[in-house]
């Protein structure tokens, strides 16, 4: 495995992206109705100002839970408060041409699974771990007939 190949070539460049206002509700219905667990928050420029985990919304509707009095408040708080209330601002980026190892390295040292990919500050992609142990077993995959079933 060359870990020196630069991110953007295993990068995932189709994304669904949300606003700083999109509700909880709408984050929740995303995540209920798709296999990824990142939601980068972007401007309107396209600019990223945050990412939401899977984790960051479970953590919210826990908390959230525990402070309200039922199902029907609990379905106001999810139309009254926004990624910009939950999402985790400033996240660590890379950029197109940074290497695999070093998303590597940052993904062991830390204990979060995805990484936005910038340029000139504007969303290009998303490296996750996942991408990267598909990236690691890409030859193993396709070569062994019994992980192909």
């Amino acid at each position: 495995m060359n870990t020196d190949l630069p991110i953007s070539s295993v990068m995932t460049r189709k994304l669904v992206t949300i606003e700083p206002e999109t509700t909880l509700a709408r984050i929740k219905n995303l995540f209920e109705n798709n296999s990824f667990h990142h939601l980068p928050v972007v401007s309107a420029e396209r600019k990223l100002v945050g990412i939401i985990s899977k984790e960051d919304f479970a953590r919210a509707a826990y908390l959230l839970s525990l402070n309200t009095s039922g199902k029907t408040y609990s379905h106001l708080e999810y139309g009254s408060l926004s990624a910009k209330d939950i999402m985790t601002i400033y996240p660590v980026f890379l950029e197109p041409g940074d290497t695999i190892g070093l998303a590597a390295d940052i993904f062991l040292a830390n204990k979060f699974h995805a990484l936005p990919i910038l340029e000139d500050g504007e969303l290009m992609g998303l490296v996750t771990t996942h991408d990267l142990v598909r990236f690691a077993f890409a030859d193993v995959i396709s070569t062994d007939p019994i992980a192909n079933f």
